[in-house]
């Protein structure tokens, strides 16, 4: 596959990703119960769009469609959002569960965004580059403020008293039973490392 296959592939991933955005921050905004956060998920909407514009404007400039390409990263970085908006948490430890989430997102993006900038200029596309830069800053800037109001949130969440335990749903079993799955499936490679580090 071609470099420019590729990186047609990743700005498709990209621009679904960012879409997926558009309609995820608002349920964001509203669900947070500190305002700061609310104000910092409706910014980062606003910011979002820009980002689809971007995207968009180097479509054009290559002569290629946006659509074709479905980000299953973003899908579930947006599943866990929606799962930290329906947790029983209140006050600051409920929107330390947004944050959470919302430093992932960006982390994401900031992953996707460096990967193409590189593939950008490898591929002489400046005006690209220049647009998907000022992307990433502004997805560095968003984790940083998400991050700096976390600090605040935790040290309120850390005064908040102990909740008594609940009984699990059935979706928190069933959550329980994939972590198992999980650790299960990760043994035999955890058990190869313990043996070399220990050798």
């Amino acid at each position: 596959m071609a470099l420019m296959d590729v990186f047609l592939d990743e700005i498709r991933d990209l621009y679904s990703a960012e879409n997926q955005l558009v309609k995820a921050l608002p349920k964001l905004s509203k669900g947070a119960k500190d305002p700061q956060l609310k104000t910092l998920f409706a910014d980062h909407l606003e910011e979002t769009k820009g980002h689809v514009e971007r995207l968009k404007q180097i479509f054009e400039m290559l002569d290629e469609k946006p659509t074709g390409k479905h980000c299953n990263g973003m899908e579930g970085l947006i599943e866990e959002g929606d799962e930290a908006l329906e947790e029983d948490a209140e006050g600051p430890s409920f929107d330390l569960g947004l944050t959470g989430g919302a430093v992932r997102v960006e982390h994401y993006e900031i992953a996707g965004y460096s990967a193409v900038i590189a593939m950008a200029n490898t591929l002489s596309l400046s005006d690209a580059a220049n647009l998907l830069s000022a992307t990433l800053k502004e997805e560095e800037t968003a984790a940083k403020k998400i991050t700096a109001l976390s600090d605040p949130l935790m040290k309120a969440a850390a005064k908040q008293p102990a909740e008594e335990k609940k009984p699990m749903d059935g979706k928190e079993k069933y959550a329980a039973r994939l972590s198992k799955e999980d650790e299960e499936a990760a043994a035999p490679e955890l058990k190869k490392h313990k043996a070399t580090a220990a050798a």
